[in-house]
């Protein structure tokens, strides 16, 4: 019971440092976009997850904190930021074992992010939203990047009510966070349509002619600093619509693309695709 009360009181203490720790000058942060794919990947181990598991043993320095842009959190006329000290693990999803539905990701809030993200988006009000949490976006790719869950995180939505040029234009706006500390991660896919998976072959490594073309023309574009491109996916061609029947997986890697300076190196990894319709194809960007 002693060790119970005193692994409690331990584990209040880092939350209540994590929600307080202020975010100091460092050099520049990477940038990340993760393809997260399916959510199994969480309690999985395979190239992805490793992958995964290799960026945050590897980094440089540690963050002071993270700020993520799911796909899963979309909202409507409006952006908002995970503002509670303790935000809930959401497990937003159905069908899964039960394992996956036990997994918890206990890392605390910060305020000092918070403050800060809605204090750099001049263009818009950001509102401080108390009631979503850390979806399966965003904790099914950290738990295996920092899987101590000891680095605060904060999530930022999408507004589902805009398009590609609006986000562009917001997440340009956050470029100093990443000399604060913060570590953005953006969790989606470039390529994903469910709806065109074979049935029993999800987890299958492969992909359709179209998809292996989109994702071929993303990479082309990301490594040739083609923004205008990739932001007008819809002018792209036939491969590019059925790679994004809808664009909620598409958008965070545009908040990754815009925060990309003049001396960020982009390097791509996980460039394979799984169950025909989607691609796992993520990239960082780093200032050496």
């Amino acid at each position: 019971m002693v060790n119970a009360m005193l692994n409690q009181s331990t584990g209040d203490l880092s939350l209540l440092k994590g929600w307080n720790a202020t975010l100091p000058n460092t050099d520049v942060m990477p940038v990340m976009f993760l393809g997260h794919g399916s959510p199994m990947n969480a309690i999985q181990t395979n190239e992805f997850t490793r992958t995964w598991n290799s960026i945050g043993a590897e980094l440089e320095t540690q963050p002071t904190a993270i700020l993520c842009i799911s796909a899963h959190w979309l909202t409507q006329g409006g952006t908002a930021v995970t503002a509670m000290q303790m935000p809930k693990t959401i497990h937003d999803f159905g069908g899964f074992p039960q394992a996956l539905f036990d997994v918890q990701y206990p890392a605390s809030g910060n305020k000092s992010l918070v403050d800060a993200t809605i204090d750099e988006v001049k263009s818009i009000q950001i509102h401080q939203d108390h009631e979503w949490g850390l979806d399966h976006g965003t904790w099914s790719v950290l738990c295996h990047v920092f899987p101590q869950a000891t680095i605060p995180v904060v999530q930022l939505s999408i507004d589902y009510s805009q398009g590609a040029q609006y986000h562009y234009d917001l997440a340009k706006q956050l470029s100093q966070l990443r000399r604060k500390g913060v570590l953005i991660v953006a969790s989606g896919n470039l390529v994903h349509n469910l709806r065109l998976i074979p049935r029993g072959q999800m987890n299958d490594y492969f992909g359709f002619d179209w998809a292996l073309e989109a994702d071929a023309k993303m990479q082309k574009f990301l490594l040739e600093h083609d923004h205008q491109s990739l932001i007008k996916w819809d002018k792209q061609g036939q491969a590019f619509h059925l790679a994004i029947p809808t664009p909620d997986h598409y958008y965070p890697m545009i908040y990754a693309l815009a925060l990309q300076e003049d001396k960020d190196e982009l390097s791509l990894f996980n460039t394979q695709a799984v169950g025909g319709s989607i691609t796992m194809t993520s990239f960082r960007l780093d200032q050496n």
